[in-house]
C-alpha cells in the first residue's frame, strides 16, 4: 500500500468514527433531553385549552407561536429530527419563537471564541514554557516557585479566581470592565473604537482563563520533562557534545507531545466556551446559551448546543491524531509513538 492510499484510509477511519460518534450523541441527547420534565410547547398549549380554545384552536396557535407542534410518538419526532440534522436544519428555538437555533448558536460563538481561544492559547504556552524551566530547575528556588504556583493555581476553581480579578481590577483598582463583551456606546463594526472596546472588555475573561488553566499545563510538562530527562536520546546528544539549546529543543518537542492532543481537545471545547466566566463576566456565549436553554427547557437549542460541542471535540480529536504524523516521526514510520 502506498504512502497516500494509507492516509487517505486514515482519514477516511477518523471521518467514520467522527461521524458515528456524532450520531451516538445527537440520538442519546435527544432522548434525555425530552424526559426532562416541562415541555414548554405542550405547557403552552395546555395553557390555551384551559382559557378555553378548542383543541384545533390551540394547536394552531401554539403552531403560529413555536413554529411547529410535536406530533405522533417519540420514534416519529427522533426521525424527523435526524432528517432534519442531515439538511442542517437543528429547528427553531422555544424560548425565542421564530428564532432559528442554528442562529443563536453562531451570534453566541462568535463572543465565545475570542476569550476561550485566547485564553487556552495563552495559558498552554505559558504553562509548557514555565514547565521545561520547573522540570530543569526543579532542584533550585526557580523550580520550585514554579511548580508552586502551578499547583496553587490548579487548585483554585475558575469563578474564585474571575471572582477575585473583578474585586481587584474592576471594584477597588476600578481600571477594567467587570462586565458584558462591548460598550453600547460604540457601533458595531471594523471600527477602532469598538475593536478596542471589544478588546478592553475581553482582558480579565482572557487573563482569567488563562490563569485556570495554566497550573495544569505547567504540572504535565514538568512531568513529562523530568520522564524525557532520563530517555536514552538525551544521554546521547549530552555525551555527542551537541550544545545546550538543541538539547533543549529536543527535550520540550518530545515532552509536549502528550499535551498536544489534550490541547486539541481544550481547543475543540472551546464551542462550549466557560460557563462560569461567562457567568461572571456577562458575555452572551455558548456557555451562557446552554444554561439559560437548559433553564427555559428549550429542546431544539440545547439539543444544537450539545451536537456544535460533540462536532468541535470530534473535529478536533481528528485533527490531532493527524497532525500527530507531523510532529511525532515514531509515528509517520509505524512505531510505537
Amino acid at each position: 500500500m502506498t504512502r497516500g492510499a494509507a492516509i487517505t484510509r486514515r482519514v477516511a477511519g477518523h471521518l467514520a468514527r467522527g461521524v458515528v460518534m456524532i450520531w451516538v450523541v445527537a440520538t442519546v441527547s435527544f432522548f434525555i433531553i425530552r424526559e426532562i420534565p416541562g415541555d414548554p410547547v405542550q405547557g403552552m398549549y395546555e395553557s390555551l385549552l384551559q382559557k378555553g380554545m378548542s383543541p384545533q384552536q390551540a394547536e394552531r396557535a401554539t403552531a403560529v407561536l413555536y413554529g411547529f407542534l410535536p406530533k405522533g410518538t417519540l420514534w416519529d419526532q427522533y426521525v424527523g429530527y435526524m432528517g432534519s440534522l442531515l439538511h442542517g436544519d437543528l429547528g427553531q428555538s422555544l424560548s425565542t419563537p421564530g428564532v432559528q437555533v442554528t442562529h443563536l448558536i453562531g451570534a453566541a460563538a462568535s463572543w465565545t471564541v475570542l476569550p476561550v481561544l485566547a485564553g487556552t492559547l495563552l495559558s498552554f504556552l505559558l504553562g509548557v514554557t514555565m514547565g521545561v524551566y520547573a522540570a530543569i530547575r526543579r532542584s533550585g528556588k526557580l523550580g520550585d516557585l514554579l511548580a508552586l504556583s502551578g499547583s496553587l493555581l490548579h487548585g483554585i476553581p475558575v469563578y474564585v479566581i474571575g471572582l477575585l480579578l473583578t474585586a481587584i481590577f474592576a471594584t477597588l483598582w476600578p481600571i477594567l470592565p467587570s462586565g458584558g463583551p462591548v460598550d453600547v456606546d460604540y457601533v458595531p463594526g471594523l471600527n477602532p473604537g469598538y475593536i478596542g472596546s471589544l478588546l478592553y472588555h475581553a482582558v480579565l475573561p482572557v487573563v482569567t482563563y488563562t490563569l485556570a488553566s495554566y497550573g495544569g499545563w505547567i504540572l504535565a510538562m514538568k512531568s513529562n520533562v523530568v520522564a524525557v530527562l532520563g530517555d536514552d536520546f538525551i544521554l546521547a546528544a549530552e555525551l555527542r557534545g551537541l550544545k545546550r539549546g538543541i538539547v533543549f529543543r529536543y527535550l520540550a518537542r518530545n515532552a509536549i507531545l502528550p499535551l498536544f492532543t489534550i490541547l486539541a481537545l481544550s481547543i475543540g471545547m472551546l464551542f462550549g466556551g466557560s460557563i462560569f466566566i461567562e457567568e461572571i463576566f456577562n458575555y452572551p456565549g455558548l456557555g451562557l446559551l446552554l444554561v439559560n436553554s437548559i433553564s427555559s427547557r428549550d429542546y431544539a437549542l440545547m439539543g444544537g448546543t450539545f451536537l456544535i460541542i460533540t462536532v468541535g471535540i470530534v473535529v478536533a480529536n481528528i485533527v490531532a491524531d493527524l497532525l500527530y504524523t507531523v510532529i511525532d516521526p515514531r509515528v509517520r514510520s509505524g512505531g510505537t509513538a
